[in-house]
């Protein structure tokens, strides 16, 4: 039997996406962001999940894509990623979520090099599903560049 990717599906500026299930711990509705003075342009800022603070991401910034105000079918997922060596938790804004599906092995293809909105090293793969094309973010790449990218600690 062959392996099944699963993953949520999202849309992003138009576009169909999706991130792999494993990293998903919840999607909530849109929450009031906090302002981080001075963040990088991609982080929206923080927000309250659970009584814990956590960073709210815009993917669409980070990945390249011009960026939307939310509106009433916007979400929130709420991630679980490593980021230099630590498991943190991540809000990561979508301009809609659609539904958990599972991607057979055989419908999953290496991003090609040229013709993609999104850099190439934020793609996982490409998943085939009917006659659409989904493209599979690779989570761990993405946040492994914001830490790589992000200044040193300050001294105390």
């Amino acid at each position: 039997m062959k392996a099944m990717l699963q993953v949520l599906t999202l849309a992003l500026q138009g576009e169909t996406f999706a991130l792999e299930a494993r990293y998903v711990r919840e999607i909530l509705d849109v929450v009031p962001i906090t302002e981080v003075p001075g963040a990088p342009h991609f982080l929206n800022g923080l927000i309250n999940v659970r009584g814990k603070v956590v960073p709210l991401l815009d993917l669409c910034r980070k990945i390249g894509l011009q960026s939307s105000p939310p509106t009433i079918d916007s979400r929130i997922i709420v991630v679980e990623v490593e980021i230099a060596g630590s498991t943190t938790i991540v809000g990561v804004r979508a301009d809609r979520v659609y539904e958990m599906a599972e991607l057979a092995a055989d419908a999953l293809e290496e991003a090609p090099q040229i013709g993609m909105r999104v850099r190439s090293a934020f793609v996982r793969c490409i998943g085939k599903r009917g006659g659409d094309f989904l493209i599979v973010l690779d989570l761990q790449a993405i946040f492994a560049d914001i830490a790589a990218s992000a200044p040193a600690s300050r001294a105390a």
